[in-house]
Formats: C-alpha cells, sequence, structure tokens
C-alpha cells in the first residue's frame, strides 16, 4: 500500500515550526525572552492566537525564572507619558505604554516589586495597586489607615503584600491576605535586642537623598518611590523585613517570630555615606558609597551570622569619577536573578545619572548606556526590578 505525498516529511525535509501542533508551538514559545513574544504575535494569526490562550501562560508559568527587566523610575515619575525598561536579556531599553500602565493614576507611585508584578501606592488615599506592567492585569487594595506612620512596603514571590508601621521600637506588621481579599490583624513587633550596636538614637552622619550631609536626628530624604524601600527573605519557610529606619540603621523584622533587631552598622558615625537594601536569591545586601581619602568607594555586603561579608567592590577607575558630586545611591536586586542594579544621581546639574550593574555570578561591574527619548537623556534616579511576565495575574 502506497502513501500520498505530503503526508510524512522526508529525512531530509526539515521541520518547521508551523508544522508542531499547537501544544508543543506553544512550549517552544514559551521559552523565548518575552520581548520576542511581543514581536511574535504579529507574525501571524496562529501565533497571536498565544494573547488569549490559557494553556500558552501555563506553558509560561513552567519557565523557573527569566532574566530580570529594571523598572526606571525618573525624577519626575508622574509626568512622563511613558515609563522605561532595562531590558537585562538583550541589554537594552524599551519604552512601556504608561496609559496601559497606570490608565489615569497619576498619583500612584511605585514602591515595591517581585515575580512578574510592581506594586504602587497612591500619594492621595494611601491605596495600593497591584499590577502587571506588560499585560495591564491589576487589582485594588484599600489601606486601612491607622494614622501610624509607615515604615516600609515588601512583597513577596507570591505576592504577599506586608506592611511594617509605627515609630521604633513601636513597630507592628499586617499583610494582605488575597484568600480573603482583605488586610489581616495588626501584629505587633517586640524588640529583641538592645545592644550598643543596636541604639537607635547614636548620632550619625549620612548622605541624604538630596545628597546633603545631615545628622540622624533629621528624617531620611528619599526619593517617593524609596520612601518605603524594603527588601524580603525567605529562609526556611521564615519571612524576614529588613528596611532602613531615618537613622541610617537597618532593622531586621522576623514575621514569625513577631519580632525585630538592630544590625550591626557598616560604618563607623564620622563617615558620610550613603546606603541602600537590596535582595537576590534569599539574600539581603547592602550596597554603600562612601567618600575618604579624596575618594569614593561603592562597595557591596552581605550578612552572614550578624557579620558583614564583603562581596564585591566598584572598581577605583570608575568609583573615583563619582567623588566629590554629592551624589545619592538607589539600588535594586535583579528579581530571580544575580544582577544589582545601582542608581547614582545628584542634584548638581553638571552632573549625569549613573547606572552601574553588578553580577554576582560573574563578579564583574558593567555600566548601562543612556536611555533616550527624542534625542533628549533621560535621567533616572531609581528603579524597582520585576520578572518580565505575561502570565503573571493578581
Amino acid at each position: 500500500m502506497g502513501f500520498s505525498a505530503g503526508k510524512r516529511k522526508s529525512r531530509d525535509e526539515a521541520v518547521t515550526l508551523s508544522d508542531l501542533n499547537d501544544d508543543v508551538l506553544e512550549r517552544v514559545l514559551s521559552h523565548l525572552p518575552t520581548s520576542s513574544y511581543f514581536r511574535m504575535t504579529s507574525v501571524c494569526k496562529r501565533w497571536k492566537s498565544t494573547q488569549t490562550s490559557t494553556t500558552f501562560k501555563l506553558a509560561c508559568s513552567r519557565v523557573p525564572s527569566r532574566d530580570p527587566w529594571f523598572f526606571m523610575i525618573a525624577k519626575d515619575s508622574t509626568s512622563s507619558s511613558s515609563s522605561f525598561v532595562y531590558d537585562s536579556t538583550e541589554n537594552s531599553w524599551k519604552n512601556l505604554n504608561r496609559s496601559l500602565l497606570l490608565r489615569h493614576r497619576r498619583d500612584f507611585t511605585p514602591v515595591a516589586s517581585s515575580g512578574g508584578l510592581l506594586c504602587f501606592r497612591s500619594s492621595v488615599s494611601g491605596d495600593f495597586l497591584l499590577r502587571n506592567p506588560l499585560t495591564g492585569s491589576s487589582i485594588d487594595l484599600p489601606w486601612q489607615d491607622d494614622n501610624k506612620p509607615l515604615q516600609a512596603v515588601a512583597m513577596t514571590t507570591s505576592y504577599k503584600l506586608v506592611t511594617i508601621s509605627g515609630e521604633v521600637p513601636n513597630l507592628c506588621f499586617r499583610f494582605y491576605e488575597s484568600s480573603s481579599c482583605s488586610w489581616s490583624k495588626e501584629f505587633e513587633l517586640v524588640m529583641k535586642n538592645n545592644t550598643e550596636d543596636g541604639d537607635d538614637t547614636e548620632t550619625v552622619y549620612f548622605l541624604s537623598k538630596s545628597g546633603n550631609v545631615v545628622v540622624a536626628s533629621n528624617t531620611l530624604l528619599r526619593t517617593p518611590s524609596k520612601q518605603y524601600s524594603s527588601v524580603i527573605t525567605v529562609k526556611d519557610n521564615v519571612e524576614t523585613v529588613y528596611f532602613l529606619t531615618s537613622h541610617g540603621t537597618i532593622i531586621a523584622c522576623d514575621l514569625a517570630k513577631r519580632s525585630f533587631t538592630h544590625l550591626p552598622k557598616l560604618l563607623p558615625p564620622f563617615l558620610e555615606y550613603s546606603i541602600d537594601l537590596v535582595e537576590c536569591n534569599g539574600t539581603m545586601f547592602v550596597v554603600l558609597l562612601s567618600e575618604f581619602y579624596e575618594s569614593a568607594s561603592l562597595r557591596i555586603w552581605k550578612l552572614e551570622d550578624m557579620n558583614w561579608v564583603h562581596v564585591g567592590m566598584l572598581p577605583p577607575a570608575m568609583s573615583h569619577e563619582l567623588y566629590g558630586r554629592k551624589g545619592d545611591i538607589n539600588c535594586v536586586g535583579g528579581a530571580g536573578g544575580n544582577k544589582i542594579l545601582v542608581c547614582f544621581n545628584a542634584d548638581l546639574p553638571q552632573v549625569c545619572c549613573r547606572y552601574f550593574v553588578y553580577d554576582l555570578v560573574g563578579e564583574e561591574w558593567s555600566e548601562l548606556p543612556r536611555c533616550f527619548k527624542d534625542g533628549e537623556a533621560v535621567e533616572f534616579v531609581s528603579a524597582l526590578s520585576f520578572q518580565p511576565r505575561i502570565e503573571a495575574t493578581v
């Protein structure tokens, strides 16, 4: 019995993507970089159908991790009609449609991120908004105002939002329960120790977010997007939130034991420095910019058994260029990756913003190129990191 032509591929004839069934095709396409996904939807009707395919989103969710995108925040993040991200896979800038991102919510400022979502907070009502910056999928989280100052906002990889409120030593936390679509009750945090290293009343001098040297009795001036900046780590199912106090010291909040402690200071109080916290692969890192002996030093540390371990240092040839510019750093760890982005900015008009990336695995530094819009360089003061996942929903 013979076979009709075209029913079977010969050994010399290549198999193309069009020959694959829908299930296999979607699995193949799910492993492409996310930026390729937006381009491939214009290839043909079959590929465009993945936009509404639940099985394709399921295939995407099975990809363990994706290289992070850095959502960049300009000095006036509400006035721009667009939002820029840096794609660490293609090493290029991309312009997101801000109308899709926030629509008409001009008073919302990005404050946290995790996985494929960004968290925004209203400067007017205090409410939160979780949104996928790629698809526009979102949910509103009304904030229950308890008249306590908000200290930190963090979000876990399971998209649980955690807030720390109050004043040291009277701190408390609550979290948003997605199962009941409501906020949990308030839990008090008890101070675990009160050692000399943890004395939050000691006078500490540091660089404010405007580049001026202030004393610890003043409030740490931060950009709106970094006002509640914090990181959360999960180890052995124990969630710990780290944040900076107005005195420039680091507090670690153990949510399981409902306690907090002050971490040892990294530098003597007489040194001037700028500081920020980041998280990468479940580890908390501290980035420090300091000046001494007519030079600048940018270093990264991590905490091990209550001792600081030096991780990396910006090469002196690069860090010396930052000396005397009254600069400040705002940093973020790559979501699901091993990269740390450092945004250096200053109020001096002749000083350009600089963006450095440290690869924790390769132990290498690189500098991002300038971002241009309509021929003009766009200046960013900070960034949030997220994984570009079209399947992430809330």
